[in-house]
C-alpha cells in the first residue's frame, strides 16, 4: 500500500473505499478529500497512468507516447491511500469489498469507477491480429505507440479503421487516428496512393445532425470508403482479412493495416456482485443516472464509463458527475437528499486534422450544450479546439482535474 494521506483519521471518521485509480477514481478521491468527507482508500492494480485521450493523437502521430503516461504513485491526491490491488467482488450487505489478493476493506460509502474492460477477445482472430506487425488501435497505450510508425510509413495499400458499437469508452474516437493520418498522407502527396475504408456500427458518423454534417464533409473531403452500419465480426491475421457485417449479411475486406477498437464491457464482477440491473447485458453499476446513487444501495455510488448514467460515455463527462456525486455523498452523509443532478452532459473532441478539431458537447437528448452557452456553433471545425484539445486539457488534466480542482 503506498499511504500518501497527510492526514490522520478518526475513529468516527467515515471509511470511504473508490474501485478505480484512472479519470474517475482519481477526480472523485482528490474532491471528497478537499471536502473532507472522510478517510480515502483508492484500489487500483496499475502502476502507470495513462490519459487516454491523447493515445489518439499518439496514434495520429501528433504526440509523443511519453506525453500521456505518468506514475501512478505520482497522481494520487494528497490526502488518499492508494491500495495497489485487483477488486474480486462487493459484498454489498456487508459493506466489503474482496481483493484478488485475498484481503478485504470495509466501507461506509464506496464509489465504483472500474472504467470498462476493452473485450478483444469476443471478435474471432481480432487479439491475433493486433499482434501481428500491422495490427494498431489507439484504445490501447502499447498498441497506440506502435500504430504511430506504422501509419507514418505507410505509402500505399489498403487501411481498414474500425468503430465500435455502443456502450463504448468515447467510441468515436476511433475515428480521430484516421483524419490524423488522411491529413498526413495529403501532405506527403500519397493519400491517392491509399484506400482508407471506414467501418461504423450505425447510419451515420456520430448520430448528432450538425456533428454529423461537420464529419461527413471530412470523410468526403479525405475520399475515405465508409461502410456504415456494419459492425467487425472477425478476423484473420494470416490472411489479413476483416469480415463485417450487418444481420445476416456478411462481406470480407483485405487489409494492409487494421486499426481496430474492440466491443467493450463493464468488468464482469460488477454484474456478480449484484450492482448491475438484472436485465442489463453488458453489467453497468445500476445508479440513478442524475444522483449516481446507486437504486438499491444508498451508500454505494458510481461515475465514468462503469455506471449506467444514460448518455454516451466519454472522459469529458467524468467532471460534471465527481461534482454532483461528491455534493450529493456529503449531503446524505449530513441527513439531506441528494440534490445535484448529472444532466448527462458529454463530451468528444474530433481532431479531423493536424490543426483542427470539430468539438461535440450534447446532453443525454442528444442536444447540443456547448461549454460557452451563447457560441452555438463552438462545435463546428476550428483550429482553437485543437489547441483547447491538444495543449489546454492535457494540461488540466495532470494538474487540475486529478486533484479535484476542476
Amino acid at each position: 500500500m503506498n499511504d500518501s494521506s497527510r492526514t490522520v483519521a478518526r475513529a468516527d471518521t467515515p471509511r470511504i473505499v473508490i474501485i478505480g485509480g484512472g479519470n474517475a477514481g482519481l477526480s472523485v478521491a482528490g474532491r471528497l478529500h478537499r471536502a473532507r468527507a472522510g478517510d480515502i482508500t483508492v484500489i487500483e492494480p496499475r502502476t502507470q497512468h495513462v490519459f487516454a485521450p491523447l493515445q489518439s493523437h499518439i496514434a495520429g502521430g501528433a504526440a509523443r507516447a511519453s506525453e500521456a503516461v505518468r506514475a501512478q504513485a505520482d497522481v494520487i491526491p494528497a490526502g488518499t491511500r492508494w491500495l495497489r490491488d485487483e477488486v474480486f467482488t462487493v459484498d454489498a450487505a456487508a459493506r466489503r469489498v474482496h481483493l484478488v489478493s485475498g484481503g478485504h476493506l470495509d466501507y461506509d460509502q464506496l464509489v465504483v469507477c472500474a472504467g470498462l474492460r476493452m473485450a478483444w477477445e469476443q471478435i474471432p482472430g481480432l487479439p491475433e491480429a493486433m499482434a501481428a506487425p500491422n495490427g494498431i488501435s489507439n484504445y490501447d497505450y502499447d498498441l497506440a505507440a506502435k500504430a504511430s510508425p506504422v501509419l507514418r510509413d505507410l505509402r500505399s495499400g489498403t487501411v481498414v479503421f474500425t468503430q465500435p458499437p455502443e456502450p463504448a469508452s468515447c467510441g468515436a474516437a476511433a475515428q480521430k487516428p484516421m483524419y490524423l493520418a488522411c491529413d498526413w498522407w495529403r501532405a506527403i502527396g500519397v493519400r491517392d496512393d491509399l484506400r482508407v475504408v471506414f467501418v461504423a456500427p450505425d447510419p451515420v458518423p456520430f448520430g448528432i445532425p450538425a456533428i454529423d454534417r461537420e464529419l461527413q464533409r471530412k470523410l468526403d473531403e479525405y475520399g475515405i470508403e465508409v461502410h456504415y452500419s456494419r459492425e467487425m465480426r472477425s478476423v484473420d491475421a494470416e490472411a489479413q482479412t476483416i469480415t463485417i457485417g450487418h444481420g445476416e449479411a456478411e462481406e470480407t475486406l483485405a487489409y494492409d493495416v487494421l486499426h481496430a477498437v474492440p466491443p467493450q464491457r463493464a468488468p464482469e464482477w460488477i454484474a456478480g456482485s449484484g450492482l448491475a440491473a438484472s436485465d442489463d447485458p453488458h453489467g453497468f453499476v445500476d445508479v440513478d443516472p442524475e444522483t449516481l446513487q446507486h437504486t438499491r444501495y444508498p451508500e454505494i455510488w458510481s461515475v465514468g464509463d462503469a455506471a449506467a448514467v444514460a448518455t454516451r460515455r466519454s472522459g469529458g463527462a467524468i467532471r460534471q458527475q465527481a461534482k454532483a456525486l461528491v455534493k450529493n455523498m456529503t449531503g446524505v452523509r449530513a441527513g439531506r437528499s441528494p440534490s445535484a443532478k448529472y444532466d448527462g452532459y458529454s463530451v468528444v473532441p474530433f481532431t479531423v486534422s493536424r490543426g483542427t478539431v470539430v468539438f461535440a458537447e450534447f446532453d443525454r437528448q442528444g442536444r447540443l450544450q456547448p461549454t460557452i452557452p451563447f457560441w452555438r456553433s463552438l462545435y463546428r471545425e476550428r483550429a482553437l479546439s485543437w489547441i483547447a484539445d491538444r495543449r489546454v486539457l492535457p494540461w488540466v488534466y495532470w494538474h487540475l482535474i486529478l486533484r479535484g480542482r476542476a
